[in-house]
């Protein structure tokens, strides 16, 4: 479902969301980005939002916010993020948009995504709170990324368990993906000090060995925290029978096969 799922939560990083909080006065890709994904916690302080995404380094969140709420509202920046991303996917799927089986992929994925637990799930919480569009492509759009941010919470919750911070889980991906962590998208800007005091506390716990790649107690640690979040994502799906869920499958596969052919 992850597979399924992410491709078609992600549109709204996309290069239509983006260009229409630039439209508000954004000054970059990442004061959109955290506007938009923030705005369902309402006027929360950096440390908040920092501590729901997890992931990112110190100081980071704060670059953004709070700046962004004096160029918009989060209710604002929730609608023009919806808007954007049900335009970004339209585009992206093309006849599919206006297929009847749309209509009911969305039905599917849209109880799904509000019938999940929403305890220890703050952003998500805040997604729940949120009206759920009723044209079908917006409908698709919003499910995927209440049913994502509901995996991401739980994931969050399993890094917690296993005491991996939100950098030092950037630097196990890497390590996942056999590149170094100065290699990796997501961290590669940080000092080379500061990711290599993260790697040596990885590699002083047993997890990373002496040639920065796993050992066998860290790959079964990522093992373990990959094998949790399913585990605490499955609940969302409970509400749909054997058959729905095929039927939500196989109503997902083309969609998302759609979004990852485009290159953006």
């Amino acid at each position: 479902m992850f597979e399924l799922v992410e491709p078609i939560a992600t549109v709204t990083f996309s290069e239509v969301p983006n260009e229409a909080f630039l439209a508000l006065g954004m000054r970059n890709y990442w004061d959109g980005y955290f506007a938009g994904r923030a705005a369902p916690l309402g006027l929360v302080p950096a440390e908040v939002v920092h501590a729901v995404f997890y992931n990112f380094a110190d100081g980071e969140v704060a670059r953004h916010i709070p700046w962004v709420w004096g160029k918009t509202t989060p209710q604002e920046a929730i609608a023009v993020r919806e808007r954007g991303s049900a335009t970004a996917l339209r585009q992206m799927i093309g006849e599919l948009a206006d297929s009847r089986g749309l209509v009911r992929v969305a039905e599917l994925a849209a109880r799904a995504a509000v019938s999940a637990p929403t305890e220890g799930r703050a952003l998500y919480a805040g997604l729940r709170a949120l009206a759920v569009p009723q044209e079908p492509v917006a409908r698709l759009w919003h499910a995927a990324t209440l049913l994502r941010e509901h995996r991401g919470d739980g994931h969050n919750a399993a890094l917690v368990v296993h005491g991996v911070g939100g950098t030092e889980a950037h630097v196990l991906f890497a390590v996942s993906l056999g590149m170094r962590a100065e290699e990796f998208g997501r961290i590669h800007h940080l000092g080379k000090a500061q990711l290599a005091a993260v790697v040596d506390g990885l590699r002083g716990r047993g997890l990373v060995d002496a040639g920065g790649g796993f050992t066998d107690a860290g790959r079964e640690t990522r093992q373990r925290i990959e094998a949790l979040t399913d585990e605490l994502a499955a609940p969302a799906y409970d509400v749909l029978s054997a058959d729905e869920l095929d039927e939500l499958i196989a109503g997902l596969e083309p969609v998302a096969t759609a979004v990852e052919a485009v290159d953006y």
